[in-house]
């Protein structure tokens, strides 16, 4: 039965949720952004009923200033005493567990890959995972190359331009940042691969195929500073086809829990 729980993390008040199992491999769902540990569309409940039913013990938790915890959000990238004490948390819960995947969505999943060497995470699942820092109200240049490149390759999409459909100016201002040369240097995208590079910790990625987030991280992990990462055997991927960053199209959903069932299995035999 689903249990709530409270532990501290630096003198703040964090609360947890708990769906218990049998397995010795345990589930740990990180949030991102100021998103609870109910997820949107409650999709994070969902996925960890879903997940202890297949005899996976799952925790949610809200970090620091978000949700049900108290004090202030330090943000993704300073969450790591968060993710620490959630850990702690789930270990003193369920003393019989063996092993801790994480998983996490957005910067939910970078918190994971900064942070999951130092919080004794043992395996990830990341979906749609941040990783380019766009500029504020626009998405990341890969996914502004994948929207026009799919226009301007289709008869309705050079329709659209010579008929004033499509913004001639905003499709040029598109194609100039498609231009600008890749920034790789100190970006979050080479903070992610170091942090990844540190450790031997296999990871299953899962992305929604047309989702702007998932899309820019895909361009870093073919082509950019994820690159050589994407040739280790630790690492599995998946695409899913829908456009929803949180996986809440028709059928989405059992896609995912697949994905995560899949990678939780293939870790089982790795550990």
């Amino acid at each position: 039965m689903r249990s709530q729980f409270a532990f501290e993390c630096g003198g703040e008040q964090l609360v947890g949720s708990l769906d218990p199992a049998d397995g010795k491999t345990g589930v740990i769902i990180v949030t991102g952004g100021g998103q609870t540990r109910f997820g949107a569309h409650r999709g994070f409940a969902q996925l960890g009923a879903a997940l202890a039913k297949t005899g996976y013990p799952v925790m949610r938790y809200d970090r620091r200033g978000v949700g049900d915890s108290s004090g202030e959000d330090p943000g993704f990238e300073a969450s790591a005493p968060d993710l620490q004490a959630a850990v702690d948390a789930f270990r003193e819960q369920l003393p019989n567990l063996s092993y801790i995947v994480g998983f996490g969505l957005c910067d939910g999943a970078t918190t994971l890959c900064l942070h999951h060497r130092q919080c004794g995470v043992d395996a990830m699942i990341l979906a749609n995972p941040w990783v380019v820092e766009a500029a504020a109200n626009e998405p990341p240049a890969a996914a502004i190359k994948s929207h026009y490149r799919d226009q301007l390759l289709s008869f309705a999409g050079w329709k659209r331009l010579l008929t004033g459909g499509i913004d001639y100016r905003k499709a040029v201002a598109g194609v100039l940042k498609i231009a600008k040369p890749r920034q790789s240097d100190g970006s979050l995208a080479q903070r992610v691969a170091e942090a990844l590079a540190a450790s031997n910790t296999p990871g299953h990625i899962v992305l929604a195929k047309d989702d702007a987030t998932a899309i820019g991280f895909d361009d870093e992990w073919q082509k950019g500073a994820l690159a050589s990462l994407s040739r280790e055997a630790r690492f599995g991927r998946e695409v899913i086809d829908t456009d929803a960053h949180s996986f809440a199209r028709d059928g989405d959903f059992e896609q995912l829990i697949k994905s995560c069932r899949d990678a939780l299995r293939r870790f089982d035999e790795t550990f």
